[in-house]
């Protein structure tokens, strides 16, 4: 009898061992120093009932909101380098105010368009009419003929806290029925590219984009307190500084946008120009702030009331100004010291209103009564 090697006997006993642990055992065998797998537990993911109440109420703005935010689309021609007509598209937001189809945006958004259209939520879409703009608001109301609109619920901005927070729905880049979340970041006045000044304007660090001009800026429940209008960004694009016009601003003149297409603007029919400190001293006037009236409109509100504008020939620099007049120090008891204060306190008033002013005539103090005339007649 031949007897193996003692190598050759190591290999068979080996394999013998690994058969019958790993194939006849039914269970895989691997040295120590290789990991076996653990038995994988699989968690599934529960439904909507695990959502949260920040989302729920998320969830329930914008299902209350999104079927009466618009998108606007406008047309316009430009002149090429060549002077050609180039047709030039833009892109926009609203909000349906009532059943009539009355759609409110910005200004800017509809400026000089020969062609606008409006788009559903139903991707319905529909030609629009201009009905009213105010340039100086930068607000504008476009019209379509659409069965079974749901308007907005317009809500108040008068009491808004910082820290509240709001929701934005829009179109940025042409993104329909974007919803973005963010809080009231600071209420403040703000300057627009027009030059006009915003009184009051929300601004808020919800992303606002390119396309979210004109739609609403919403409160937790729903309600519009604003319309999203710029950005302050170095980029064009949500830098987190964005402003909406308080909703409040809006609502005072929509009547007037509706019936006549245009806001009756208050006047108070003067040229004036700040005083400082150091003018005050030099022209010996009784205060050293406020509006000096150079000049009345005839026939216009404070021509009415008495004011007296300037009688002294002067020059301010090159600018020749008349002395003289009476100096508005306050209206209706808010101190004035610009012409900023001064558009501020117009713009919370309407063309009829009766207005206390304070002035200095000389050195004595009088208060007169003003009933504001409206802008389009006192140029």
């Amino acid at each position: 009898m031949k007897l193996l090697r003692p190598a050759v006997l190591a290999v068979l006993l080996a394999g013998a061992f690994f058969y019958f642990t790993t194939y006849r055992s039914g269970r895989p065998w691997a040295p120590d120093w290789i990991s076996r797998p653990a038995n994988v537990e699989i968690s599934e993911a529960a439904g909507n009932e695990q959502l949260d109440s920040e989302e729920q109420n998320n969830i329930s703005v914008y299902r209350k909101s999104i079927g009466s935010v618009v998108n606007i689309t406008s047309r316009a021609m430009t002149f090429d380098f060549f002077y050609g007509l180039v047709p030039e598209t833009g892109q926009g937001s609203g909000f349906i105010i009532d059943k009539d189809g009355h759609v409110l945006t910005n200004y800017h958004v509809i400026a000089d368009a020969r062609q606008i259209e409006v788009t559903l939520h139903n991707r319905k879409k529909y030609r629009a009419t201009v009905v009213g703009t105010d340039h100086s608001h930068d607000l504008a109301i476009v019209q379509i003929k659409a069965p079974d609109l749901v308007p907005m619920t317009l809500g108040d901005s008068t009491n808004l806290q910082v820290g509240q927070k709001v929701y934005a729905i829009g179109n940025p880049f042409g993104l329909s029925g974007t919803l973005t979340r963010g809080i009231v970041s600071s209420i403040r006045s703000v300057q627009e590219p027009n030059g006009m000044f915003i009184d009051e304007a929300i601004q808020t660090d919800a992303a606002i984009n390119p396309g979210n001009s004109g739609g609403p800026l919403l409160n937790w429940h729903g309600d519009v307190i604003g319309i999203n209008t710029m950005i302050a960004s170095n980029v064009g694009q949500s830098a987190g500084i964005g402003f909406a016009i308080p909703i409040n601003t809006a609502k005072a003149i929509l009547n007037d946008l509706v019936v006549l297409g245009h806001v009756r603007r208050p006047a108070l029919g003067v040229r004036s120009i700040p005083i400082d400190p150091e003018l005050a001293e030099q022209m010996g006037l009784a205060a050293d702030y406020g509006l000096l009236i150079v000049q009345v409109v005839p026939g216009g509100a404070a021509d009415r009331a008495g004011l007296h504008g300037g009688n002294e020939r002067a020059f301010l620099g090159n600018t020749e100004i008349m002395l003289g007049g009476d100096l508005i120090v306050a209206i209706d008891g808010d101190k004035v010291e610009d012409q900023q204060d001064l558009t501020q306190i117009m713009n919370k008033h309407r063309a009829g209103d009766a207005i206390h002013i304070s002035i200095y005539r000389g050195k004595r103090k009088l208060d007169v009564q003003v009933t504001l005339g409206e802008a389009r007649e006192e140029v």
